[in-house]
């Protein structure tokens, strides 16, 4: 038992923990400088809660460590049904914020269940493909399942609704199709069926959620409006400059110009201080982790811990890509947040959980 626990410490990957670590730790600096001065902010102060959703992480981390992840692929679908039992209670007794209820009461914070479905989404696929693997790519019929495993969570959280959180499992689930390998007349056909379901989409929309894009094709529509966010987040990151204005220093910030600077735009307020070279340096840590991720899934000991990284992957390399691609006006604002940056225990809970099954993961692809 003695070598064994020598082996998985040997082996463990101190250097990627760390960096998540220290990623963290500038969110949560950002996170006082973006909230120093803020109206209505009384209580406990955001980035001390941040705090407190790492701490609460970091524990779930560790219990994932003592579990081995092969024990998680047997629950997996019972895992995956909870989630979205939460979701449903959402729907019918959560909490309703702006119009939308996502929203959980425990005690004294809040939980978004649907931040969870991502993780258990990943783990009901993994499970599903590993045993079901075919010798040559998959063809629509073959897909049934998978994509009854998908529509569940995304019809839910769309009915909160929570466009943001509906894209990034729409992503998730393709980018691991694409992964396992579709037929090229599956391809053909869910590429043609996405194009044809474009304008029924449209009809489908919230107002709001409308707005947000005819705002991104012309930010200068509606200035004082539905297009203040993205002018302001361009002018917070374009007035960084190459070395930024310093922590604390940033007027869009300071001035409390920029809405929503503590969760969706966290991105601007980083670079207007941090300017250039110091968002080159975050944009370098994060693909590190996401390329150690990947490289990672090729060494994985079975199908299961090799989908489960992919996904994970993909989760992470899609909010990071989307929430920047907002901040800067290359796509619209649908609200889906910075990975270890923005504000959100939920979504902060669910990005640890899944670092922590990487991790363990990564320490018994040497360890039977």
């Amino acid at each position: 038992m003695a070598a064994l626990k020598k082996t998985r410490f040997s082996f463990f990957d101190w250097f990627s923990l760390l960096l998540v670590v220290l990623i963290g730790a500038m969110g949560i600096l950002t996170l006082y400088s973006a909230t120093q001065g803020a109206p209505g902010q009384g209580g406990i102060p955001i980035h001390e809660k941040q705090g407190l959703w790492w701490a609460m992480g970091i524990l779930g981390v560790i219990l994932l460590l003592v579990i081995d992840y092969r024990h998680l692929e047997h629950f997996a679908y019972a895992i995956y049904g909870v989630s979205l039992l939460l979701v449903g209670q959402v729907l019918l007794f959560g909490r309703s914020i702006s119009g939308a209820r996502r929203w959980i009461e425990l005690g004294f914070f809040q939980f978004q269940p649907s931040e969870l479905t991502k993780l258990t989404l990943i783990l009901a696929l993994a499970k599903y493909f590993h045993h079901h693997r075919r010798n040559g790519p998959y063809g629509l019929f073959q897909l049934t399942v998978p994509f009854v495993l998908f529509a569940a969570p995304f019809v839910l959280v769309l009915l909160e609704p929570d466009l943001g959180t509906s894209i990034i499992l729409m992503l998730i689930f393709f980018s691991i199709l694409f992964f396992v390998g579709l037929s090229r007349g599956a391809v053909m056909t869910l590429f043609t069926l996405g194009a044809a379901s474009l304008p029924l989409g449209w009809f489908c929309l919230k107002d709001y959620q409308k707005d947000r894009i005819l705002t991104y094709l012309d930010p200068s529509r509606d200035p004082l409006g539905s297009g203040y966010h993205i002018l302001q987040s361009k002018i917070a990151i374009g007035s960084g400059g190459l070395w930024g204005k310093g922590l604390l220093h940033g007027t869009q910030a300071r001035l409390h110009f920029l809405p929503e600077q503590h969760t969706d735009f966290i991105f601007s307020v980083f670079a207007e201080e941090w300017g250039f070279f110091g968002s080159l340096l975050l944009l370098t840590a994060y693909l590190v982790i996401i390329l150690w991720i990947f490289n990672m899934s090729s060494r994985a000991k079975d199908a299961f811990g090799m989908i489960v990284s992919l996904g994970i992957a993909f989760l992470l390399f899609w909010h990071v890509s989307i929430n920047i691609a907002m901040g800067v006006g290359l796509l619209p604002v649908v609200g889906i947040p910075l990975p270890l940056f923005s504000y959100g225990g939920s979504f902060l809970l669910m990005v640890l959980l899944g670092i922590g099954l990487l991790l363990n993961i990564y320490v018994r692809r040497f360890v039977f």
